[in-house]
């Protein structure tokens, strides 16, 4: 008979728990966009309508590798995040703020 994940983890150890915690949020902090969009409990139709294109678009767009930041900031907040562009280095990691307004209407 299978046993319930909750009575597996409540047999782990504490150092278990913490392990499977961080490799599980490590997991979740990077994903292709096509799993990012699964996460967020949209399809790819839901996020065609929002983005007011067809559906083949969407499954094109997460396949492709290159793409327009302006693009991809689109999709992003599409599901409802904000795209930021960071820049790691040994030192340490800066944000870009280039293109914070990328893609935004300037009015004058």
């Amino acid at each position: 008979m299978a046993k319930k994940f909750s009575e597996l983890r409540a047999q782990m150890s504490p150092e278990s728990r913490a392990r499977v915690e961080a490799k599980a949020q490590a997991m979740l902090a990077e994903m292709p966009l096509n799993e990012l969009r699964q996460a967020r409990g949209l399809s790819q139709k839901m996020l065609a309508e929002v983005l007011h294109v067809q559906q083949p678009s969407i499954a094109k767009l997460e396949k492709r590798t290159d793409m327009y930041l302006s693009t991809l900031r689109s999709h992003i907040e599409a599901m409802g995040g904000q795209l930021e562009v960071v820049a790691r280095f040994p030192d340490g990691a800066v944000k870009i703020s280039n293109f914070s307004d990328l893609g935004k209407k300037v009015t004058a």
